[in-house]
């Protein structure tokens, strides 16, 4: 097993280390279990490509529909243990996307972070359901998620990490909220459409990391043509500058960005946001 800490470097002025995050934009088809081994498969390469974080997308594991998500949903204890094993194996932080998860009578669009000791240090509950009747797509996520009722960071030796889930990234006061908390790095799994993709997805995700001085992963399935919900793709990797380090395009494809502290530092120092913040009247 190859040590994390052989690609991470200490830095004396902040929490984050200077790191390489991996995506990997899969493509979903109609075949859950194809689906969750492709995934591994490509955690396993970005892994030997040193990748000390990887994350995957927003309902990994199956086509954005509604529906048959409904069909597919369970505990996904099996599958959680598999994603805690190979973190442990690989030595990684793993994302492990978003799942339909049954937790007694309900069932919520649930994200995990887990460390490379195979531990789950945090897990996030989609808080906003995208309920919408767009130009040729009605997506109705209440007829079967319940909402999330709470957000956390994990300190943990990359740095201090948050998670959203798609539709959140577009209320700014939930990604504040993380920042605050101490955020340096919010975690995205989406799946945004080829509707509100191609107008909102990189102004959405880049105005969050200026305004809250982070690195964001935008992490979205590939586009699958024979699906019924065309993902919008476009997986990115963004820095605290709003600049966009890597980019997917359509296709499945794992990207990969070196985070690097000195960059955190330096945008927070010449453009002090978080400090100036006028609380007494906003």
């Amino acid at each position: 097993m190859r040590s994390i800490h052989h690609h991470i470097k200490q830095h004396k002025e902040h929490y984050i280390k200077k790191f390489k995050m991996a995506i990997c934009q899969n493509k979903p088809v109609y075949d859950k279990n194809k689906n969750i081994d492709n995934a591994f498969k490509m955690i396993k390469k970005a892994s030997d490509n040193k990748a000390g974080l990887v994350v995957l997308p927003e309902i990994f594991y199956y086509p954005y529909e509604i529906k048959k998500l409904k069909a597919i949903a369970d505990d996904n204890t099996a599958l959680l243990k598999k994603f805690c094993g190979t973190a442990k194996d690989l030595s990684i932080f793993i994302c492990t996307g978003s799942m339909a998860v049954k937790d007694k009578d309900k069932i919520f669009n649930r994200a995990y972070l887990i460390n490379p000791e195979g531990k789950i240090v945090l897990v996030h509950d989609k808080c906003h359901l995208f309920n919408v009747d767009l130009p040729h797509l009605t997506v109705l996520e209440s007829e079967i998620f319940s909402k999330g009722s709470d957000i956390n960071i994990v300190e943990t030796e990359l740095g201090k990490i948050g998670m959203l889930i798609c539709y959140d990234i577009r209320f700014p006061e939930i990604a504040r909220k993380l920042a605050l908390k101490g955020a340096e790095i919010i975690l995205v799994p989406a799946a945004f459409n080829n509707i509100t993709g191609p107008a909102h997805w990189e102004i959405m995700f880049r105005a969050r990391a200026v305004e809250n001085q982070i690195y964001i992963a935008a992490a979205s399935p590939a586009r699958n043509s024979k699906t019924g919900y065309k993902a919008y793709g476009h997986s990115m990797i963004i820095d605290p500058w709003g600049k966009i380090l890597s980019e997917a395009k359509t296709g499945e494809k794992i990207i990969y960005a070196d985070l690097d502290p000195d960059i955190l530092i330096e945008k927070r120092k010449i453009l002090p946001l978080l400090r100036d913040r006028r609380e007494e009247i906003y």
